[in-house]
């Protein structure tokens, strides 16, 4: 009776651990992060979106883990028109700056447009591709204060997100 248990536990416990690891392990979108470059599976992003491969039929899915070298950050307060935080014209003179590495950026969030991990809720920000690697977002940064037109920027570790439930 005790090895019939012991069986059945090890059973639920294996099934367990397999359903499991087919969740850790699920693939992420690869990250386009040259706008210059074609991104297969990423049709539908907005031009101020960084663009990520997502499966035909996903609906909620992240990109692989990638640094953004945040340029500008607003605090956003209730009863702000968000949509003018960042403004498409100022993210386009950013991008002239940097052809191979997206400028994005996000203002409001809706539901069904990407969003980002590591950023407050209530902030709208302005931020470039810095690369998959800590060291090449450090170059970028570099790059960035030679320009001295953002002096506050920072390297942040994020991930793109959609949620289109």
């Amino acid at each position: 009776m005790i090895k019939q248990a012991f069986s059945a536990v090890a059973i639920v416990v294996i099934f367990i651990s397999i359903l499991a690891g087919s969740v850790i392990g699920q693939r992420r979108g690869k990250i386009c992060g040259d706008p210059t470059l074609p991104c297969r599976g990423s049709e539908g992003f907005s031009a101020w979106e960084l663009k990520f491969a997502i499966p035909e039929n996903a609906v909620i899915y992240e990109s692989e883990p990638f640094y953004a070298v945040i340029l500008k950050s607003v605090k956003i307060k209730e009863g702000d028109d968000c949509a003018k935080a960042i403004s498409e014209e100022e993210r386009l003179a950013t991008q002239q700056l940097f052809e191979r590495n997206k400028v994005f950026a996000m203002n409001c969030f809706e539901a069904g447009s990407i969003s980002y991990s590591n950023v407050a809720n209530d902030v709208g920000f302005m931020a470039i591709f810095g690369g998959k690697t800590q060291t090449q977002a450090k170059a970028i940064l570099a790059k960035i204060k030679e320009t001295g037109k953002f002096p506050g920027a920072m390297i942040r570790r994020m991930h793109a997100l959609v949620n289109g439930t």
